[in-house]
């Protein structure tokens, strides 16, 4: 992962829409519904008779009621686990692209029937991992110490374990209160992100203070008079950041986006976090933290801060290079001697040194990625690599009960070669447009499942983009950071189609929330290899292939930043982390934010902004942004691999298929790594990858440094 794509991704607030439905996350996200101790929880007769998904909800009241009825002498791992894998997996079905229609679709009241869905799954969701009946049938069946293997025997610990996070060792009394809390901590959640989704923020501003930004970009901005209206979505944003000459006018973007989603989220963070620390004291966790991160890779929030207390050493020493260098520009550019760097100054000297140092001209590159080679470029890579044939059926999809939810949106089908066979399915929305989820994230929509009768539902994907719309006379041009960015989604992507598990609740990128991001991170390597680039880059006019001279300078400018993009990294994961371990959850989240920003940051804390208005991972990847640079550490060990034998190795690619993406969270992250290395994990790749080399007297300390 380069350190372009971690700022892209703390910027624009990247996710995957995966994990939710697994057994070891379930309770994680769940939304609660009030229900008396020792009654059926919530049943049909709960259900609202206009929820969107009443008749889902129905069904799957009745498949669990099927499975209670089991006499507990009777019962096996087929009528009662495997059942009620299938009755989640059934739930999906009937109500994920519902629910996903929140985020995408062009119609406002579709988008509130999504919603309203959301809400209505979750409260049934958080209502079944009460149920007394059914929590005893599981442990009836538990208590007869059945001897399994492989999934069946991880779905049944991740069970019991997750029946225990979900509070049912607790008393009758404290179990309503758990579930009080959450479902308080549920609608509250909704609420937060969909102020983030629908936010309408714009700077109004003069063509003088657009100084340095062309005619082109200028055109796609809305207007009023003479004033232009400047959005906070990534295709405004993002280049202003880059190229705007006028530094008050990056100002004035940089302290808007920073202000998402008002104050009104700063209220619903504040209520959200004090409900969390409730509840995770209920359970018996010193804090939300404690809680979150038990079931991950790291287990312990101290030992994520020792992560972080290793780490940030090392990189201060390139930070302070970078700091230098950056004033520097500025200070050259400005003619100011005595110009201090300021955070919205640094995507500008960014560019202006790659420009001038390194002879990279950003908009240059651009021309060399027009988005229908670059979508050629990744299927032809990934396709042979791991042995896929993909077939665009969007014409086929309304026959094939696949909606498609605007005109751009396309749908492939992915084949294996070797079987000749359909193995699963994922949609491609690639372009903004009002009241769609402005980032970029994959949504596993459909798991894998093996269903009882030996017939296999196969997964569905869909990756959401919002890069820029090509004109009539014109196509879409990525920056490099945006084909990074696509390769990352894609990575996702690709790990939830290629999944070979049977029980839904481990398809595809259902892992721990620390591992999920590894494999789209290590397929970013791609992008900045000069003979992959070079099967697909090429000038969207006349089709000259990437220049050498302009690669070898992104290469060498590779790490230019490094050292300030990685600390940014630590902040935000470390303000998550002290919001989510504050015993009482009591937090000015705004001060603490400004106390951990001097702490982790050269720059001084910009007064009267409050990113964690609109930092969308405070629900869902609570206490988990440290995932990201965690992860990053497997990432860059596993792509050693790729490395050593070639990255368009077919042979690679098949191993990598077999021993990672195939397994999807069926077994141990921590063994199927060192399964598929052949030893165990190793700091240096990563060391390297920030620009850090070990054993240097640079980084003295690296030499001792270890994974996680």
């Amino acid at each position: 992962m380069s350190w372009r794509r971690i700022i892209f991704i703390i910027i624009f607030t990247a996710r995957i829409f995966v994990a939710r439905w697994s057994p070891a996350l379930l309770v994680l996200w769940l939304a609660a519904a009030h229900a008396p101790h020792g009654c059926l929880a919530q049943d049909a007769s709960d259900v609202a008779a206009d929820s969107p998904v009443a008749e889902a909800l129905e069904r799957a009241n009745a498949a669990i009621a099927r499975i209670v009825a089991i006499p507990d002498d009777e019962r096996t791992f087929d009528n009662t686990l495997r059942a009620i894998d299938d009755m989640y997996a059934r739930l999906r079905l009937d109500t994920e692209m519902l629910r996903f229609m929140a985020y995408v679709s062009t119609d406002a009241d579709q988008r509130r029937r999504g919603q309203r869905a959301e809400q209505d799954v979750q409260n049934w969701l958080i209502a079944l991992s009460r149920r007394e009946d059914l929590y005893r049938a599981v442990k009836a069946y538990a208590d007869t110490n059945p001897e399994l293997q492989g999934e069946a025997a991880r779905l049944l610990e991740h069970t019991m374990r997750d029946y225990r996070r979900a509070g049912m060792l607790l008393s009758p009394e404290k179990r309503e209160q758990l579930t009080a809390l959450e479902k308080q901590i549920s609608q509250l959640g909704i609420e937060f992100e969909k102020n983030i989704r629908e936010d309408e923020t714009r700077v109004p501003l003069t063509r003088d203070e657009l100084a340095g930004m062309d005619d082109e970009f200028l055109a796609k901005l809305e207007r009023s008079g003479d004033l232009y209206l400047v959005g906070m979505d990534y295709p405004t944003f993002y280049p202003i950041m880059n190229f705007c000459e006028n530094e008050t006018t990056r100002q004035k973007v940089y302290v808007a986006y920073k202000r998402r989603a008002g104050r009104k989220n700063v209220e619903i963070l504040e209520r959200l976090l004090q409900l969390r620390a409730e509840a995770a004291r209920l359970l018996g966790y010193e804090s939300p933290a404690a809680y979150e991160i038990e079931i991950r890779m790291a287990k312990t929030p101290e030992r994520v801060y020792e992560f972080y207390d290793k780490l940030r050493p090392l990189v201060r020493k390139k930070t302070l290079r970078d700091w230098q260098e950056f004033t520097e520009a500025k200070r050259q550019h400005t003619g100011n001697p005595n110009a201090v760097l300021r955070p919205w100054d640094q995507f500008f000297y960014k560019k202006r040194l790659l420009s001038t140092k390194y002879a990279v001209d950003s908009r240059r590159v651009q021309q060399y990625f027009p988005i229908e080679r670059v979508i050629e470029g990744l299927f032809n890579i990934t396709q042979s690599l791991y042995g896929l044939e993909y077939r665009d059926i969007t014409a086929q999809a309304s026959a094939r009960g696949r909606p498609l939810w605007h005109p751009d949106v396309k749908l492939y089908e992915v084949w294996d070669k070797q079987k000749q066979e359909v193995i699963g399915e994922f949609y491609l929305d690639l372009y903004p447009r009002p009241n769609k989820y402005n980032h970029a994230a994959m949504w596993g929509l459909y798991p894998r499942k093996l269903w009882p009768d030996g017939s296999l539902q196969k997964p569905l994907a869909a990756l959401v983009c919002n890069f820029t719309k090509p004109t009539a006379d014109k196509p879409s041009l990525l920056t490099h950071d945006e084909v990074e960015t696509f390769f990352h989604e894609f990575g996702h992507c690709l790990h939830g189609i290629l999944t070979e598990t049977t029980l839904s609740q481990f398809s595809g990128t259902a892992v721990a929330r620390d591992f999920v991001e590894a494999p789209s991170q290590m397929f970013e390597n791609w992008v900045w290899n000069a003979d992959v680039l070079r099967t697909f880059a090429r000038h969207y006019q006349t089709g000259e292939p990437f220049p050498d001279e302009l690669l070898d300078g992104m290469l060498k400018a590779r790490y230019l930043g490094s050292g300030l993009e990685a600390e940014h990294q630590f902040f935000y994961g470390l303000v998550d982390l002290a919001y989510h371990t504050a015993p009482d959850g009591k937090v000015d989240t705004t001060k603490v934010a400004q106390q951990w920003y001097r702490k982790v940051e050269l720059y001084e804390p910009v007064p009267n902004t409050f990113f964690q208005a609109s930092f969308g991972h405070l629900v869902g990847y609570q206490a988990g942004y440290y995932g990201y640079m965690w992860s990053l550490v497997y990432a860059q060990d596993m792509f050693q691999r790729f490395k050593e034998l070639g990255m368009l190795s077919p042979s690679a690619g098949r191993y990598y298929r077999s021993k990672i993406l195939a397994r999807g969270g069926s077994m141990d992250e921590m063994e199927m790594l060192v399964d598929y290395l052949g030893r165990q994990p190793r700091m240096e790749p990563f060391l390297e990858h920030l620009g850090l080399p070990p054993n240097t007297n640079d980084s003295p300390a690296a030499a001792e440094a270890s994974p996680p």
